[in-house]
């Protein structure tokens, strides 16, 4: 029997040969399939990723290296967080690496030669954050400026301020201080629960709430969010404090871990590392696409790869480069997406 033969199955555009529907089934599963593949991605990278060093290094796979990979994941989480909304609406902040290093060296100056207590000392160092997010969001909106330009030069004045205030390290904050990022809640370091809390309450936001969805609108097209009554640039606006803030506590963080606060490096690279990180989540650089867990994601593989090199002693010349490289196929996966026109 030829094809022209072969019994006829109704569809609404007319009869169609079975032969067709079944070629057309399985272009559909094929489809299914590399949905499933692109969405899980990096899950199952991160599942390679332990399986090779699992068996390349023998202290990997030790509950002790796996906290120390939260805790060290912890910070960039934070950041990675209000990161993601930016970049959903179509923006980005590059001077997050210098008011990481402010908001450590403000809160460990006030403690150690002002002799205020750790909280407060803490809450300031996240309010200098906020103010650093504050003047990017005022230069962004209110000016119009380019978010690129603008956070490009406030890396740069945010890091000449805090060598200002602290051209030294900052260093010895003491025990209470240094508990926060040294021990654990019922197993669970303190700087992870931390970073739990700021994930959930921004899955939250970004999927439930009327700002999340206006966030997407104006990665979008931010034009016709304003004109359908969404008052974009305070939204924005919002989102850039926020992200100072949350560079600020990251801030904070580093200090009570590290029980210093180096003003000439603490940072140094911070933006690139968090950037890398939600690009390989699937957040899309020119906006409206992206979620939390994607970046929280990406954070993780970046975090174990580097944990893994270590543990390997692999030099830091491959570090290096691999970090470069993954970085290019952030960039890549995310042409990718875009081009297929998928947008979430």
């Amino acid at each position: 029997m030829t094809a022209d033969q072969q019994p006829l199955i109704e569809s609404p555009g007319g009869p169609t040969p079975k032969w067709a529907a079944a070629l057309d089934t399985r272009a559909a599963r094929r489809v299914d399939v590399k949905r499933l593949l692109m969405s899980n991605a990096l899950l199952f990278g991160i599942v390679a990723l332990i399986c090779y060093f699992g068996v390349a290094g023998s202290n990997f796979l030790t509950t002790g290296n796996f906290i120390d990979i939260l805790r060290t994941s912890a910070t960039t989480i934070v950041v990675a967080v209000p990161i993601t909304f930016l970049l959903i609406a179509g923006k980005v902040d590059l001077s997050i690496g210098s008011t990481v290093a402010l908001g450590a060296v403000l809160t460990g100056v006030l403690m150690t030669q002002h002799h205020v207590a750790p909280l407060p000392a803490s809450l300031i160092g996240v309010g200098a954050g906020a103010l650093v997010g504050t003047v990017n969001g005022v230069l962004c909106t209110t000016l119009r400026l380019s978010p690129i330009i603008v956070t490009l030069g406030m890396l740069t004045a945010v890091r000449g301020v805090t060598l200002a205030i602290a051209p030294n390290p900052v260093f010895g904050f003491g025990e209470g201080f240094d508990a926060f990022g040294t021990t654990n809640l019922i197993g669970v370091p303190w700087l992870v629960w931390v970073a739990a809390l700021v994930v959930a309450v921004g899955t939250v936001v970004l999927a439930m709430t009327p700002f999340g969805r206006h966030i997407f609108a104006i990665g979008n097209n931010e034009e016709a969010a304003y004109l359908s009554g969404i008052r974009s640039h305070r939204a924005v606006f919002i989102v850039f404090v926020a992200t100072g803030a949350a560079a600020g506590l990251a801030g904070v963080m580093f200090a009570a871990q590290l029980d210093s606060a180096p003003s000439g490096s603490l940072g140094v690279g911070f933006e690139l590392t968090v950037l890398t990180a939600v690009l390989l989540g699937g957040v899309a650089f020119n906006g409206g696409r992206g979620s939390i867990h994607g970046g929280v994601l990406g954070v993780l593989f970046l975090v174990i790869l580097q944990n893994g090199l270590t543990i390997v002693n692999a030099p830091t010349a491959t570090g290096s480069i691999i970090s470069g490289c993954v970085l290019v196929f952030a960039a890549g996966l995310d042409r990718a997406k875009t081009s297929g026109g998928s947008r979430t």
